[in-house]
């Protein structure tokens, strides 16, 4: 079964995200912050009271490294805004999303970051995913300038397919740039449990993604008066490149 998501997102080329190396090894990341990032791989920029620190954030990606890539999964937060001057009831200003970011390795266990590109998931296209049976097939396209006269400069491809014999999927990410005449692809195999913990992790980011966990929990210290709990440099990461 094909399942086929268009989506049309004009985003401004506004974040930083910053690294220390250009060329990471697999072992430097799992043992230190190396790839700890402002801009991209917040999963809470709500500040908390930790053993004394009130401006802690938590960084805490899903990540699948494999032989010719690696791939980066983690929610991004929708913003707020006061629904009036005179009222404290907040509005969602801009839904999250799950941002996808793929680099590609350059030897064994080290991996490209400056060459990372990224796929902001909406909360439909979660959906698609979530759904996503043993046999199905999903592709989500993501052009800027779609509807315009630039249309068709910039696009990306992401392509999600079950690999035969149920031995789990393959995520494709092409990036067609026809202004630089460039064209980027990345593959990475997951295997069954890895596609069923990313699964379930954004079946669990998909309430907090759309704003529903404040909603339901307006009680939560701190939203009134709030209008946006989401640092807006974490926003517009997809098109950063």
């Amino acid at each position: 079964m094909m399942k086929l998501s268009r989506s049309l997102l004009s985003r401004k080329l506004s974040s930083q995200t910053l690294l220390s190396e250009k060329c990471v090894d697999v072992r430097d990341v799992l043992c230190s912050h190396a790839f700890e990032s402002r801009a991209a791989f917040s999963t809470s920029v709500h500040d908390f009271a930790a053993k004394g620190n009130s401006n802690a954030r938590v960084f805490a990606p899903y990540t699948v490294y494999k032989g010719k890539a690696a791939l980066s999964v983690s929610p991004l937060l929708p913003t707020f805004s006061k629904i009036d001057s005179g009222s404290a009831g907040l509005k969602v200003d801009r839904r999250g999303s799950m941002m996808l970011t793929f680099w590609p390795a350059v030897a064994e266990r080290k991996y490209d970051w400056e060459k990372r590109q990224k796929f902001a998931l909406s909360p439909t296209e979660v959906g698609s995913l979530i759904s996503m049976g043993a046999h199905d097939v999903s592709e989500f396209f993501h052009d800027p300038s779609m509807k315009s006269s630039n249309a068709g400069q910039v696009s990306k491809k992401l392509y999600i397919k079950a690999l035969d014999g149920g031995n789990g999927y393959m995520v494709s990410l092409t990036v067609t740039n026809n202004i630089l005449k460039s064209n980027e692809r990345f593959n990475v195999p997951v295997t069954t449990a890895e596609f069923a913990v990313l699964k379930t992790a954004c079946s669990f980011a998909l309430p907090h993604i759309i704003g529903w966990d404040w909603l339901i929990n307006q009680s939560r210290k701190g939203i009134e008066g709030s209008p946006s709990k989401v640092n807006p440099q974490l926003l517009d990461l997809e098109w950063d490149r």
